[in-house]
């Protein structure tokens, strides 16, 4: 059998991402419940279509010094 390519791999920061995007969209829900409708669309489109999209995609940060040792 084949390996996939296009597999999903999520380390502990996506999770916390994805969890901060779930929590900033419960956030923004309880502020519309109060009628908030200032704060509560940011903080919306903050966890729908920021954060959550984020954690999906996120593989951390590459570190350059492996990159230039591998060149020399």
């Amino acid at each position: 059998m084949e390996k996939k390519k296009h597999t999903l791999y999520l380390t502990q920061t996506n999770w916390i991402i994805f969890a901060s995007g779930i929590l900033s969209i419960v956030v923004g829900y309880l502020f519309l419940a109060r009628e908030s409708l200032t704060l509560s669309p940011m903080l919306l489109v903050l966890g729908y279509a920021v954060l959550i999209p984020i954690s999906l995609v996120f593989r951390g940060f590459k570190k350059k010094e492996s990159k230039e040792k591998s060149n020399k």
